[in-house]
C-alpha cells in the first residue's frame, strides 16, 4: 500500500526540523521517513567556503535527526539519477523537497521531478525557503516587482503562516539504505588551512541559529536601524548564514521580528524590511533569471568594465588595495567567511567603480569565500552596487571609502580589528589572515602597507566619465 511506503525527503538548504512543512507533513503521515542529501551536479559547483559550510550543516543536521530516531542518508551523483535509485531501492512512494527559486536549482529540480514522475513516483516540492512565493506577490498590474519599496508595501501586512513545530519522532524504515560517509565527500578540501580559521566564526546548526536569534531580540533589535551600518558594532542578527543553509526558517524569523515590532522595539520594522530584501532577491531571480549571470539592465552591456583579473584584482582579493576600509573588509571576508553589509557595498563599489572591474569578478570571489553565500542575494547585491541592477536611485552611486570610514568607523575599530598593518598592536583576527591566506601569496604581517592602487578622486572621475559615455 502507498500509505505504508516510505517518504524520501531530499534536503538541500533546509537543514532544520522546525518550520519545515514537508518534514512536518511526513512526520504526521505515520509512514517511514528517509532523509537524504545528494552531492549533486549543482552542489559540486559551490565555492570553497560554501562547500565547507555545507559539510558543517550536514554534520549538525545528522545529529538533530538522530535525536528524533532518524538518520541522514548521503548519496553522490546527478540528483535525478540518485533519487530515482534510492526510491527504487527503498520502495518509497513519495519524494519531497523544499522549493528553490534560482535558475540553476530550478533546472535541476525540473529534471528531477520529470525523471521521478516518468518512473511512476510521486514527486512534490513544498514551500519553505521564502515567506512569499515569487508568483504569488504581484503588482497592481499583475506583474512582478522590479523595485523593492513597492514590494515591501505589498507584503508587509500579509499573513505569514506560523512555523510548524519540530517533530518529536520520525518513523524509520524497516531497513536503512547505505549512506556515503561525509568525510569521503571531502567538502573541506578547497579550504586547505583556512578551515581552522573559519570554524571559529561559523554559527552552525538549528539550535545555534535559534540562540543567535534570541540574543539579537534581547540585545540589539531595538537599536538595529540606527546601529546596523557600523561594522565595528555587534548590531545585526548575523542570521544570513543560517538562513542561507536553512538552519532557521524564514517564518520563524519573521514572526519573531513581528512580535518585537508589536512590542514596540524601534528597529524591528527595519529588520523585517531586511528579510523582505532577501525575498526581493529571489523574486527577481525567479522572474528575471538572467540576474545571476548577466546585467539586469541591458543598457549596461556596453559599460567598459574589464573582466581581466590582473595584479590590481589580486590586491583587492588580498585586502591590499591601500585603502584601509576596503582592505579591512576583504580581510574580514577571508578570516570569518562573513562581511558586514555596509562593507560589502563599499568593496563592491570600489571594484566596479574606482577600479572599473566587472561585477562578476566580485560575485565569483564572494561565491568562493562567503559562508553565508546565497546565489540570489549575492547576484542582486553586486548588481545593485554596480549600477546595472534593481536600484531606483536616479544617480550613479559611488561610495567613497574615506568618507565612509569617517562616518561609520571613525575610531578605526573595525579597520584595526582586521588590518594588521594599520593596528598599533594587531589582534588575533588581524593576524589570522596570514594563517588563512594561501601560502602562494607570500604575505606577512611585517609587510609595509601598500600605496593605493588607484586614487579615490582619480577613480571617481574615471567612473563618472565612463558612465556619461555609455
Amino acid at each position: 500500500m502507498t500509505l505504508s511506503k516510505p517518504i524520501i525527503i531530499w534536503f538541500r538548504k533546509d537543514f532544520r526540523l522546525a518550520d519545515h512543512q514537508a518534514l512536518f507533513a511526513a512526520s504526521n503521515s505515520e509512514r517511514p521517513v528517509i532523509p537524504v542529501v545528494v552531492l549533486d551536479e549543482l552542489t559540486q559547483t559551490y565555492g570553497a567556503a560554501p562547500k565547507w559550510r555545507l559539510s558543517k550543516a550536514i554534520e549538525h543536521f545528522a545529529d538533530r535527526l538522530n535525536q528524533v530516531g532518524s538518520r541522514l542518508i548521503l548519496r553522490r551523483g546527478p540528483a535525478a539519477q540518485e533519487l530515482l535509485a534510492l526510491a527504487q531501492e527503498t520502495g518509497a512512494g513519495d519524494i519531497w523537497w523544499t522549493r528553490a527559486y534560482d535558475p540553476d536549482a530550478i533546472a535541476r529540480d525540473t529534471k528531477v521531478k520529470s525523471t521521478l514522475t516518468d518512473a511512476g513516483f510521486k514527486a512534490k516540492s513544498w514551500p519553505g525557503q521564502l515567506l512569499f512565493e515569487p508568483w504569488a506577490v504581484k503588482t497592481k498590474q499583475g506583474g512582478f516587482f522590479k523595485v523593492y519599496s513597492p514590494m515591501w508595501r505589498a507584503v508587509k501586512d500579509l499573513d505569514v503562516a506560523a512555523p510548524s513545530p519540530a517533530p518529536k519522532f520520525l518513523m524509520a524504515p524497516e531497513t536503512w539504505p547505505v549512506s556515503d560517509p561525509l568525510q569521503g565527500w571531502q567538502l573541506d578540501k578547497g579550504m586547505q588551512r583556512g578551515a581552522r580559521i573559519l570554524s571559529a566564526h561559523a554559527c552552525v546548526g538549528e539550535v545555534a541559529a535559534n540562540t543567535r536569534l534570541a540574543q539579537f531580540l534581547d540585545v540589539a533589535i531595538d537599536g538595529y536601524k540606527e546601529r546596523r551600518d557600523y561594522p565595528a558594532l555587534n548590531a545585526t542578527s548575523g542570521l544570513s548564514e543560517n538562513l542561507a543553509w536553512g538552519e532557521i526558517g524564514p517564518a520563524t524569523v519573521w514572526h519573531a521580528g513581528l512580535r518585537a515590532h508589536l512590542e514596540g522595539q524601534r528597529g524591528a520594522e527595519h529588520f523585517l524590511k531586511e528579510l523582505v530584501w532577501r525575498e526581493f532577491a529571489y523574486h527577481l531571480a525567479f522572474h528575471t533569471p538572467k540576474i545571476t549571470q548577466e546585467n539586469w539592465k541591458s543598457q549596461w552591456n556596453d559599460f567598459p568594465w574589464s573582466e581581466h583579473e590582473d595584479e590590481a584584482v589580486l590586491r583587492w582579493k588580498q585586502g591590499r588595495t591601500g585603502v584601509p576600509l576596503v582592505d579591512a573588509a576583504m580581510r574580514e571576508l577571508y578570516v570569518t567567511g562573513h562581511m558586514h553589509n555596509r562593507s560589502r557595498m563599499i568593496v563592491a563599489s570600489f571594484l566596479t567603480k574606482h577600479m572599473l572591474k566587472h561585477w562578476r569578478i566580485g560575485q565569483k570571489w564572494f561565491e568562493d569565500c562567503l559562508i553565508d553565500w546565497d546565489p540570489a542575494a549575492n547576484a542582486m547585491g553586486w548588481q545593485w552596487v554596480a549600477g546595472c541592477g534593481p536600484d531606483a536611485a536616479p544617480y550613479f552611486r559611488i561610495f567613497n571609502p574615506e568618507t565612509q570610514a569617517k562616518k561609520f568607523d571613525a575610531e578605526q575599530q573595525y579597520i584595526q580589528r582586521f588590518l594588521a598593518e594599520r593596528a598599533p598592536t594587531p589582534g588575533p583576527e588581524a593576524l589570522a589572515f596570514f594563517d588563512a591566506c594561501p601560502r602562494a601569496w607570500a604575505l606577512s604581517k611585517d609587510d609595509p602597507y601598500p600605496t593605493p592602487i588607484v586614487g579615490l578622486a582619480e577613480g571617481r572621475h574615471r567612473a563618472l566619465t565612463a558612465y556619461a559615455a555609455r
